[in-house]
């Protein structure tokens, strides 16, 4: 690794040219004048966002987590094991790491030493959690970096040379379109060496009647992870977004095979944000999208890792089989 990933740092890191209230606003500025209108799910990750995921993931309705967790507590051993020794686990999106915890100890016992590199854009959460996990597990080194994935793996692999196994755990690569899901692993996939792998949380298509409740619970939380989107823009840009104005909107596109959450406007009215000098018009029922969460079949799966330069190698399922973790190993680019 480079001297200035030298452990226990977390690296708070951005952009060099933009700060991140600046792309913020560049973001929210494009996604307002768009048609239709649209929000970065990037950015619900602030503090009470980041917090208010944590409810969610404890909801009776939202399986993900809990099947998830059942997944690595009955194979985190065989998970371990698939790895060569001593495997440097790259994490993106680890927020508070609480999951992974399962798959650390499991390296430990199998490696003595382990190698954790968390990658989060929240840099709060992820001090936060590296200090935990350093008190927790003292023999674990840890390199956190704050900042967006593409930022943060190219740290971390730029001068790297053991295996690597870069995990994406929760269903994550739900967020991006099958496009975009299969050109950002197809990137990961030539800046990795042949005996790397991903680690893959990846959730699977099943009723609406299953899907819709998880994004749309009746305690109301995920309308307000939803609209803290609105919060935050208002606190960081001086937005004046009324939250009684928009409602939280969950359905499920079956042909699609993805969630699509939204802000729906209850009225028509205009919006001041102070930051950029904009109004915003809004009609009546006018959706603002804020989130797709993509849903997999086994073929889906098998071809977004061909289309990215990767095979399935093992997978392992809960036991509804509604929830994969999927192990992705290169194939050779090496021309015959």
């Amino acid at each position: 690794m480079t001297e200035t990933l030298s452990q226990p740092v977390v690296i708070k890191a951005q952009h060099p040219e933009i700060s991140p209230t600046e792309s913020f606003a560049n973001d929210v500025l494009s996604g307002m004048q768009a048609s239709p209108k649209r929000l970065s799910s990037v950015y619900f990750y602030d503090e009470k966002g980041s917090q208010l995921f944590e409810e969610i993931c404890d909801l009776d309705e939202y399986y993900l987590t809990r099947k998830e967790t059942e997944i690595l507590q009955r194979s985190s051993g065989e998970i371990i094991e698939n790895l060569p020794r001593n495997t440097h686990l790259v994490e993106l999106g680890s927020g508070s790491s609480t999951k992974t915890r399962i798959l650390l100890e499991a390296a430990l016992s199998r490696f003595d030493e382990t190698q954790y590199s968390p990658i989060d854009i929240s840099s709060e959460m992820l001090a936060s959690s590296a200090k935990d996990l350093k008190q927790r597990y003292p023999e674990l080194k840890i390199e956190a970096i704050a900042g967006r994935y593409e930022f943060g793996l190219e740290q971390i692999l730029q001068n790297n040379d053991s295996s690597n196994c870069i995990m994406w755990l929760g269903s994550s690569i739900g967020n991006l379109t099958r496009k975009e899901a299969a050109d950002f692993l197809g990137n990961i996939r030539l800046k990795i060496n042949g005996d790397d792998c991903l680690l893959l949380g990846m959730d699977l298509r099943k009723d609406a009647e299953i899907l819709e409740p998880a994004y749309d619970d009746k305690m109301g939380i995920t309308a307000a992870f939803n609209l803290n989107l609105l919060d935050r823009i208002n606190a960081e840009l001086g937005g004046q977004f009324k939250l009684d104005d928009f409602r939280h909107k969950a359905i499920y596109n079956v042909e699609e095979g993805r969630i699509e959450m939204y802000l729906v406007s209850e009225k028509d009215h205009e919006v001041h944000i102070d930051h950029f000098d904009k109004t915003i018009p809004f009609k009546k029922n006018e959706n603002i999208l804020t989130e797709y969460s993509y849903k997999y079949s086994q073929s889906e799966i098998i071809s977004l890792a061909e289309l990215s330069g990767f095979y399935l190698d093992k997978q392992w399922l809960d036991d509804s089989g509604w929830f994969s973790l999927n192990c992705f190993k290169p194939i050779d680019l090496t021309p015959a």
